[in-house]
């Protein structure tokens, strides 16, 4: 195990080179492993696991049961029912979606044999038990790994030969090889490296995470500056190319590749005392924000906002007229128009 210095913090990590593809396929080879749930993450798990020589069966009911035969899951052999696919597997990949597996559990837990491993990639149902009514037999496993991106990413990542860092933890080991478990099937699905974490700081990170700086406070930062360029006279393209796309296109690959550090030392000095002079103000502006939304995601406030929403007969109606609101705004219409004018889209 690696022992890196994270900002002062020494944590210790697993690596593909530490825990190789091989000791994975040995620690798997008598195992059989279910994916429930051919969603995006699962999709990609599966598919990264049969690559590297895993016996990988997937569970799936109409939703996408067409992608998964045009994927090369062959009915009958390696593509089941959610519930023949479980009883049939050692480790159940648990991927439905949070509400999804809420409503299945009921279902899913008589599927389970002593000495299964239960596997998340996402510490919802087990945190907030409370809620979800998951609540797994004391005779398996429990176990999580957690990549730190879309299921997307985790195959195109992996197809392009560089993996994605992920998160595992061990929440109950009725085998005494639960640990090891985890580690391969992390690995199997195309981890570069994996970090240590428990189901609880899995998911109060990851809900944070989405809320906040990854989707919702980007998306709404993003607007609030637009907005004002526009109340000041700026046109839809500049208020649009000073707020998006030179971000994206950009400084976000910058930062990504170098640290925020090297970007502040790289840019003019303009712009260097501009940025330094204001982060500590727009730090402290949303720090409240963010300590109402850490508390709403452990208290499990969000947790219910998401199951209520499940339970909406009209959710996926109400989804779309949120998502038009924003397709059509002036902002994103602008933006549309903006990518269109990239150079390799113009080249096509």
């Amino acid at each position: 195990m690696a022992k890196i210095d994270f900002g002062g913090v020494v944590e210790e990590v697993i690596t593909a080179e530490e825990f190789t593809l091989e000791k994975a396929r040995q620690v798997l080879k008598n195992e059989v492993v279910a994916v429930v749930g051919y969603g995006i993450q699962g999709r990609g798990q599966s598919l990264n696991m049969r690559d590297n020589g895993i016996n990988v069966l997937v569970g799936e009911g109409p939703y996408a049961w067409d992608q998964a035969v045009a994927d090369g899951f062959v009915p009958g052999e390696t593509l089941f029912s959610p519930e023949e696919a479980a009883k049939r597997a050692t480790i159940i990949q648990y991927l439905l979606s949070d509400a999804g597996q809420k409503e299945m559990w009921p279902v899913m837990k008589e599927c389970l044999q002593p000495g299964n491993a239960l596997y998340f990639s996402h510490g919802f149902s087990i945190v907030y038990k409370e809620q979800t009514g998951v609540i797994p037999p004391a005779d398996i496993d429990v176990i999580l790994v957690a990549p730190k991106g879309s299921g997307r990413t985790v195959r195109t990542n992996f197809l392009d030969g560089s993996g994605i860092n992920s998160s595992y933890g061990v929440f109950q080991d009725a085998t005494g090889k639960a640990r090891e478990r985890t580690l391969a099937v992390g690995i199997a699905i195309g981890s570069g490296y994996l970090f240590p974490t428990t189901f609880e700081q899995e998911v109060y990170s990851d809900l944070t995470g989405e809320r906040g700086v990854l989707m919702g406070c980007l998306a709404g930062v993003m607007e609030a500056q637009y907005n004002v360029l526009r109340k000041n006279g700026h046109t839809p393209s500049e208020a649009f190319n000073e707020t998006v796309e030179e971000l994206t296109q950009s400084l976000i690959r910058l930062v990504a590749e170098n640290g925020m550090d090297w970007m502040y030392a790289n840019c003019s000095i303009t712009a260097q005392r501009g940025a330094l002079d204001w982060k500590d103000r727009f730090r402290d502006a949303v720090v409240p924000v963010f300590d109402s939304l850490y508390e709403s995601v452990k208290t499990g406030k969000e947790t219910q906002i998401v199951l209520d929403a499940s339970k909406d007969p009209n959710y996926r109606d109400k989804l779309q007229k949120e998502l038009e609101v924003i397709h059509n705004s002036e902002m994103w219409k602008a933006g549309a128009a903006v990518r269109d004018l990239r150079p390799e889209r113009r080249k096509k």
